[in-house]
């Protein structure tokens, strides 16, 4: 059996917003924008890399999905993402005005640092060791 997760779904409040920060302030691309008709899209953005996973942006539909917004996991570190290059990447992320929770810091699986979305959900951002 061969299987993979290829896209999460991230709750947000508004498409153009969320579009603007990932792309913008942490230079993602963005795959696809489909209208999708009454307000509805399909919006699709990556990391720069292999592409092997993305996200759906998803507006959320509902207050019950709107109270999800900024904390889809409970407060805790919800999506990780690797780096060929640590520093260049947080160097960039905090010249766009990123904010991080924390110092970046040395662990036996690499360089790590916690940072949050505009909605403030929680990522690592990681330079795995080479193993």
């Amino acid at each position: 059996m061969n299987q993979k997760i290829v896209q999460m779904a991230l709750v947000v409040r508004e498409y153009d917003e969320a579009i603007d920060f990932y792309t913008q302030k942490l230079g993602f691309e963005l795959l696809e924008d489909t209208d999708m008709g009454q307000g509805k899209r399909w919006v699709r953005i990556a990391p720069r890399g292999d592409g092997t996973c993305g996200l759906l942006l998803a507006k959320a539909a509902n207050p019950v999905q709107a109270q999800a917004i900024g904390n889809q996991s409970g407060g805790r570190v919800f999506l990780f993402m690797h780096t060929d290059d640590f520093q260049r990447d947080y160097q960039f992320m905090i010249s766009h005005g990123v904010h991080f929770t924390e110092k970046p810091r040395n662990e036996e699986y690499g360089t790590v640092v916690v940072f949050e979305d505009l909605y403030g959900n929680k990522w690592d951002l990681i330079e795995p060791v080479a193993r």
